[in-house]
């Protein structure tokens, strides 16, 4: 495990520490409250804000905006029983695969679920 596996691992056990805590003194406890809509909420604002600060430029705001997506990531992977180990493992498997190749694979097996629908 890496350093950066390790503070993703580190924060997923406070995320789910936090998960069932008391709304009035955890944002995490207060957005698992409020239901899976405000985590995807979230989610879509941040996702907005990291576009935004990519266009503007400015490294200091394009990290600090993808860390929020991040985190706001790994609490939609909470809500669901999953982990970062979850996503790094799916990014090592595509590890060495070109882009072209990963898409033309998924098409290849969405067709292939489609074919076996009733």
């Amino acid at each position: 495990m890496t350093r950066s596996d390790d503070t993703l691992a580190r924060l997923a056990a406070v995320i789910e520490s936090r998960r069932g805590g008391d709304p009035d003194k955890s944002y995490v406890a207060r957005l698992f409250a409020k239901g899976p809509d405000a985590i995807l909420k979230k989610i879509g604002e941040e996702a907005t804000e990291t576009v935004m600060a990519c266009k503007d430029g400015v490294p200091e705001k394009i990290v600090y905006e993808v860390a929020d997506l991040w985190f706001h990531s790994m609490l939609a992977l909470a809500a669901h029983g999953l982990t970062p180990e979850h996503v790094l493992a799916e990014l090592r498997r595509r590890e060495g695969l070109s882009g072209l190749e990963e898409f033309a694979l998924r098409k290849a097996q969405s067709r292939d679920e489609e074919d076996r629908q009733p």
